[in-house]
Parts: structure tokens; C-alpha cells; sequence
């Protein structure tokens, strides 16, 4: 007699949540299917995206390999062409990329040109913080033979909190500003912060303590 009163509750709670399957079937079958239709559509467009932007990449990729072959092949005014055409429809990271290359090459002949590509750089918002303090590190040493400390400073000193990452070179690049420009003071105190961080590459110490050391003697000349 157990058996069958299960086997009849089964019946009716089966029955139940097919007429509870029906009725929501009834009330919200248009909106489950519209649901489920846009899962598939979205689904589909995102892989489609995905393969977009990695033939994007690919291109922009190959175009930027041409154009730095073209550069250590020394045609620079095909190489900057090229950079030029991709900073306008390059993809993903390559239009920077293009910039700085573009920095790079003008440098060799025309420092002031090569700063102002970096320094275009350094304030676009759009471009990782990263890379923008690249591009002020690089400007500041492109400045150092040729410009007075303020305008290295100006470039790099922001760089020089003890949590970034590219203080050192930042420092050098202001001690070794300083000494050109006169300022021992100013340059034995960059110098002597580099020796004095643990966390200071080992080349980079090696010179400002050859710095110190030079600076020193001039001081007791």
C-alpha cells in the first residue's frame, strides 16, 4: 500500500510541475527565447570580435615590423612614413608604439623634434601610465648634453619617488644634469640618493659612485 501511495505522490508532483512548467511556459515563453536568442547572438559576436581584433593586431604587428626594418636599414624617411601611417590606423598598442619609434629615429638628427614626439606622448591621457613615464625618461635624457637642469627636471624629477619603478634612471639622468650644468651640490645629492637606495641596479650604483668619487676630488681640487 506504501509503494502505490509513493508511487501516486510522484504522479501528481510530476503533474504539478508540468502544469507549473506550462504556465510559465505560457506567461514568460516569449521572454525565455529572447533571452536565449541573445545569449547566442552575443556569444557569436564576441568570438567574432575576438578574431577581428587579432587579425587587427596581426596587421598592425606585421606593418610595424616592416616599419623598423625599414629604419635599421637606415631609409628613415620611409621608416617615419611608415610610423606616421600606423600611429593614424594602427591597432591596439601599436599606434604609441609608432610614436615612440618615431621619437627614436628623430633623435640622431633632431633632438628637439625627438622631445617634443615624447613629450606629446607623456601628456596623452589615453596612453598607459607606464609608457608615458617612459616617454618623459626618455626625454629627459635626450635633454641632458643640451638643455639646463630645469628642463630635465621638469621631465624627470616627477619620476623620482622612491615607489617608482624607474627612479633610478630618473636620478641619473638629474645628477648627471646637474654636473654638466655646474651644480656639484645638487648632482653629489642625486648621485648619493642613487648609492644610498638598496634597491638601485647594480650598473647604475657602480657610476654614481664613480660620480661621488669624481666630485669629491673636484671638490678637494
Amino acid at each position: 500500500m506504501t509503494n502505490e501511495n509513493d508511487s501516486f505522490i510522484r504522479e501528481v508532483n510530476e503533474e504539478l510541475r508540468s502544469d507549473q512548467m506550462k504556465a510559465i511556459w505560457t506567461q514568460y515563453g516569449l521572454m525565455i527565447v529572447a533571452i536565449a536568442v541573445a545569449i547566442v547572438i552575443g556569444t557569436a559576436g564576441y568570438r567574432g570580435y575576438v578574431y577581428w581584433s587579432g587579425l587587427q593586431a596581426s596587421a598592425s604587428g606585421d606593418k610595424f615590423l616592416t616599419a623598423m626594418k625599414l629604419a635599421s636599414d637606415n631609409k628613415t624617411d620611409e621608416a617615419l612614413a611608415a610610423f606616421a601611417q600606423l600611429e593614424k590606423d594602427g591597432y591596439g598598442a601599436y599606434p604609441v608604439l609608432a610614436r615612440m619609434r618615431t621619437a627614436t629615429l628623430k633623435a640622431a638628427t633632431d633632438p628637439k623634434a625627438a622631445v617634443a614626439e615624447l613629450d606629446a606622448v607623456a601628456s596623452d591621457t589615453k596612453v598607459p601610465d607606464a609608457v608615458r613615464d617612459v616617454a618623459r625618461l626618455r626625454a629627459g635624457w635626450l635633454l641632458i648634453d643640451t638643455a639646463p637642469y630645469a628642463d630635465v627636471s621638469k621631465e624627470v624629477e616627477v619620476l623620482t619617488d622612491a615607489q617608482n619603478p624607474m627612479r633610478h634612471s630618473a636620478r641619473e639622468a638629474l645628477g648627471l644634469s646637474a654636473f654638466k650644468n655646474g651644480d656639484f651640490k645638487q648632482a653629489t645629492d642625486w648621485f648619493q640618493a642613487i648609492a644610498n637606495d638598496a634597491t638601485t641596479p647594480v650598473n647604475v650604483g657602480n657610476r654614481a659612485r664613480i660620480m661621488l668619487d669624481l666630485l669629491t676630488s673636484n671638490a678637494k681640487g
